[in-house]
């Protein structure tokens, strides 16, 4: 586990050395550029998502920026960032599925679900293995789930946690999340149980501890949390921010252009479809295509289109015909 398991994340800093420091001579600045690819950044904990991706567009001195996935700033590990072009297949990659190793601190429920909410139920019960193995079984498949009451969903067009932050009771409803495994990795003592789930899209793992302890008879919130997988990125393709800052020095100010994956590089659960040069002129100005002749691929729904070697489109393939949804107009 890469936080200390019985360790709030709270204690963990935010590695300075990451950002410019306030104190330092003033970095000359370089003019915004067209960078298309990915970033597949180790997030550190302590900081939020949109500082991750503001520090690391700024690295690159890029255009366009976003992410595939939100990760709370007391959650650190995978978080993908796309430039440019890449951003246009966020929604594919963000559908794909999400690994967390997590611990659970066994006694105490905070109102965030996590260890920087204030305790709001606590309990003298600690599970024993055998019922926690046995608990599980009733958090794998399709499960409904109680979003936290600190999350970004909205109600009546406010963010949740600003009301909860105002002191509104907030109330959001069950809906249905997928958990295609989770397991208990490790009991480092009898306050904590250290979990690892793979979850599809709109899963709370701060929700899987709350209610994990309120089945078990205890309380329970998330005390260290790490997402280790987002659809085809893997934990040991991650970079370090501080690295990227690393490379960037080393090469004068220059961005970490090796750190930059192609921009179809999360496309690989998508089938791929090779179409003519004409096909592909075509599809760049909004037309549909139809997939004609006896070896023509028999296709439906998302695929990703390429031509002369490079990817051109995001379609969407329906009785032999496919329709553009989304052009690229440089990179891979």
């Amino acid at each position: 586990m890469n936080a200390p398991v019985n360790a709030p994340l709270a204690a963990e800093a935010l590695d300075e050395a990451a950002l410019p420091a306030k104190d330092a001579p003033a970095r000359k600045r370089r003019p915004k550029r067209d960078i298309d690819g990915w970033v597949l950044l180790d997030k550190p904990v302590g900081m939020t998502s949109t500082q991750a991706v503001g520090a690391v567009k700024w690295l690159f001195s890029a255009k366009k920026a976003g992410h595939a996935g939100t990760l709370d700033p007391l959650a650190s590990g995978c978080l993908p960032i796309a430039l440019g072009e890449a951003t246009k297949t966020v929604p594919f990659v963000m559908d794909g599925r999400k690994i967390y190793r997590f611990t659970v601190r066994w006694g105490i429920e905070t109102d965030t679900d996590d260890s920087e909410g204030q305790a709001v139920a606590t309990s003298e019960v600690r599970p024993s293995r055998a019922a926690i193995l046995d608990a599980l079984e009733s958090f794998r498949g399709e499960i409904q789930q109680v979003p936290p009451a600190y999350s970004a969903l909205k109600i009546n067009g406010e963010r949740a946690y600003d009301l909860a932050r105002d002191g509104v009771v907030v109330e959001l409803a069950a809906r249905t999340v997928v958990i295609h495994r989770i397991e208990l990795i490790d009991e480092p003592d009898a306050d904590h149980a250290v979990f690892e789930a793979e979850c599809g899209k709109g899963t709370y793992v701060r929700s899987i501890a709350r209610d994990i302890g309120r089945l078990l008879g205890t309380r329970g919130h998330i005390a260290a949390l790490r997402r280790t997988c987002v659809g085809t990125f893997l934990e040991a393709d991650l970079v370090p921010l501080a690295r990227l800052r690393e490379i960037s020095e080393a090469m004068d100010d220059a961005a970490p252009m090796e750190a930059l994956r192609p921009v179809d590089v999360g496309l690989d659960t998508l089938p791929a479809l090779r179409v003519s040069t004409a096909d592909a002129a075509r599809l760049a100005h909004g037309q549909s295509i139809i997939l004609r002749g006896r070896d023509a691929p028999i296709l439906e729904g998302p695929v990703a289109i390429h031509a002369g070697g490079r990817l051109i489109a995001l379609g969407e393939a329906e009785g032999g015909e496919i329709h553009p949804r989304r052009i690229f107009h440089s990179g891979k």
